[in-house]
């Protein structure tokens, strides 16, 4: 498996956060179901986030465009370091794992704890 390192936004603990990803093939063809799960690390039993697309955290923008968004609730818990994500194809049988593995840096806002 080749890695490739590319440069994007962190989660900042407490916010929304928004990834677009946008594929070279057609990963995410029209009706795919798509679904992730966000942990602290691939060997982590708990799971922070799952994402699907049925539950909005996984939007299907074109054939090789999705967007991966987790709500505040889910990055409120988090502390400064890194979590991790894959994405699957669940309309398949079997499931078909999409090959791309991302971690992405999670940061502590300097203006938190503000309410509503």
């Amino acid at each position: 498996m080749s890695v490739e390192v590319v440069d994007g936004p962190a989660i900042v603990a407490g916010y929304p956060y928004r990834l677009r990803i946008e594929a070279d093939s057609p990963l995410f063809p029209d009706g795919a179901a798509l679904a992730a799960q966000v942990r602290s690390k691939v060997s982590a039993t708990s799971v922070i986030a799952t994402l699907t697309t049925s539950n909005g955290g996984i939007l299907r923008l074109s054939e090789a465009i999705v967007e991966l968004v987790i709500a505040p609730e889910a990055t409120a818990g988090l502390g400064p370091g890194s979590v991790v994500v894959d994405v699957v194809r669940t309309d398949l049988v079997p499931p078909r794992h999409l090959s791309f593995f991302l971690e992405i840096p999670v940061v502590l806002p300097v203006t938190r704890g503000l309410s509503p």
